[in-house]
């Protein structure tokens, strides 16, 4: 007789964020995941208790599996591409995985996991991209709200250009979205005195 597979808390997360990616959030259910893994019901009861709980780690698992890889694209390079390199990973996310994309960063939080993201302010308060501004005002002798705006309002852009991407009857290539992302970053950027390299807009 063989051996059963134990079914871990990790395995269950990648089966459910397998079932999100593939037709969303919709198809997340604990007995899809059962199915997925090939086990009964029981492991996945007995390590969430209920979807709600499932759906909120699942939250934080998909959003680390998005924007992991993140941190170290941006390690080592200069502001000014940090912050495309930025945007341009944000966009593939809603280009590659919508179903993810949508979850993690457009869907109302107080459905998925049962919290406001910003209950007490607006999220115009917050600060965007907080990594790309940190490196620009460190590199650059502007004033750090002129460089807020426009950090700023590029992220807004960009994230206007995901959730057409992420709706896919809008057609809108990945290309064509990093290459619109990055004409008005430049547009944005350089109104304030930060320029992009010569030649650094071939890249993209």
């Amino acid at each position: 007789m063989g051996r059963k597979t134990k079914i871990t808390k990790e395995m269950i997360l990648e089966a459910a964020y397998e079932l999100l990616d593939e037709s969303g959030i919709g198809a997340v259910a604990i007995k899809s995941i059962a199915a997925r893994l090939g086990c009964s019901t029981q492991p996945v009861s007995w390590h969430f208790g209920s979807m709600p709980e499932l759906k909120k780690e699942l939250f934080h698992y998909a959003a680390t599996k998005l924007y992991a890889p993140l941190e170290e694209a941006m390690q080592g390079k200069e502001a000014i591409e940090a912050f495309y390199i930025s945007g341009k990973h944000y966009l593939t996310c809603a280009c590659e995985h919508p179903h993810v994309f949508r979850f993690v960063n457009v869907d109302d939080t107080t459905e998925t996991i049962g919290e406001q993201m910003y209950s007490e302010n607006s999220i115009f308060n917050i600060q965007f991209d907080e990594g790309a501004f940190r490196m620009l005002t460190e590199q650059f002798d502007i004033p750090a709200e002129a460089i807020s705006r426009a950090v700023r309002d590029t992220v807004i852009y960009t994230h206007g250009l995901a959730v057409m991407m992420m709706y896919d009857s809008y057609r809108l290539s990945k290309e064509e979205a990093i290459r619109m992302m990055y004409d008005l970053g430049v547009r944005l950027l350089g109104s304030i005195g930060i320029d992009p390299p010569a030649g650094f807009g071939s890249n993209w």
